[in-house]
């Protein structure tokens, strides 16, 4: 009888631990499907940005030809488009088209010279300014000196061959939905390493398969689903908000265990703005553990100590039926 009670206590604790990592797991799952609210948007300057886009805007547009005196219609070249909506979306949604560009491009036509405009990059406008201090812009400026992309400022690399100033908006550290953030920080990279058409610009190097490039790596379609090109391909730097040093393809990461460990490093980059909300289930690497398996992560402090406790508990009775059995043995001595 005592034997059975133990029996059906043990059975019990284990579906007591197996709820509890059920349940942490649980939780951990549904919390990033969470959905965003749409914010509207009105810039104070949408109606002077309207003149820009009532052109630029869209794929034609009209405008009258006093020479011959009628209108005119003609397709605008795509480079030369900046689609609206995408624009109050993006980090520079608040400003003046005139913030950056000449005023000068008020008058139509636009005088000719115009298109010899020197363009600002980020560090003009970021670097040096305390209300962007806590991006470290100086550092990641310095970050992409040392970067492979760097070489090819000469032939036209700059920050806007990634950073498209008129769409360009933060997603890792904002967004609620993890694989919408990735997909939209690798189409970055593929939108020139996909793309013969725009690679061949900068390099003389022959065209190049993604795929076959990468048939190395185990679970292929998995890793492009649940990883950002840069968690392999840059240098981890805790300090910055992402990391821009762009590492040569020898230097890319391509050892298992240095992700799928206890010390991921993941967990400094595309988990570096979520790794202390998900801890609170008592995971150690919670965020890690969306359907993979991570050596040394998961594991879960409450079980953990729930265990210890379990076993403390194991080692007394033990104890105390020693002790009962010497006394015993003594007595009928």
């Amino acid at each position: 009888m005592k034997l059975s009670i133990f029996r059906i206590l043990f059975i019990f604790s284990l579906v007591s631990i197996s709820s509890a990592a059920s349940s942490a797991g649980f939780r951990f799952k549904t919390e990033g499907s969470k959905v965003q609210d749409a914010i509207s948007f009105v810039s104070p300057y949408a109606e002077d940005n309207q003149r820009c886009f009532k052109c630029h805007g869209q794929e034609k547009y009209e405008y009258t030809n006093a020479t011959l005196g009628r209108q005119v219609r003609a397709l605008m070249c795509s480079e030369r488009i900046v689609r609206k909506a995408e624009f109050y979306q993006s980090n520079h949604k608040s400003f003046s088209c005139t913030d950056c560009h000449s005023s000068e491009y008020v008058n139509f036509p636009h005088p000719g010279e115009l298109r010899m405009e020197q363009k600002f990059n980020c560090i003009d406008c970021h670097g040096g300014d305390e209300k962007f201090a806590q991006y470290h812009f100086e550092e990641i400026d310095s970050e992409y000196r040392q970067s492979t992309h760097f070489k090819l400022e000469s032939d036209g690399f700059t920050c806007w061959k990634c950073h498209n100033p008129h769409s360009y908006k933060i997603t890792v550290r904002n967004s609620e939905n993890l694989k919408e953030t990735i997909a939209y920080d690798n189409a970055i990279c593929l939108n020139c390493h996909s793309d013969f058409s725009k690679f061949q610009l900068l390099t003389d190097k022959a065209e190049m398969n993604i795929i076959q490039k990468h048939d190395w790596l185990p679970n292929q379609s998995v890793h492009f689903a649940n990883v950002r090109c840069i968690e392999c391909h840059t240098k981890v730097n805790n300090n910055i908000p992402v990391s821009h040093q762009i590492r040569p393809k020898g230097e890319a990461v391509k050892l298992c265990n240095e992700c799928h460990s206890k010390n991921s490093l993941l967990m400094a980059s595309l988990y570096k703005f979520e790794s202390k909300e998900q801890r609170r289930d008592g995971f150690f690497n919670g965020i890690i553990l969306n359907g993979s398996y991570v050596i040394g992560a998961n594991r879960n402090e409450y079980l953990n100590l729930l265990s210890l406790v379990i076993f403390a508990g194991v080692i007394v009775v033990i104890v105390i039926h020693i002790i009962f059995r010497i006394r015993k043995s003594k007595k009928t001595k």
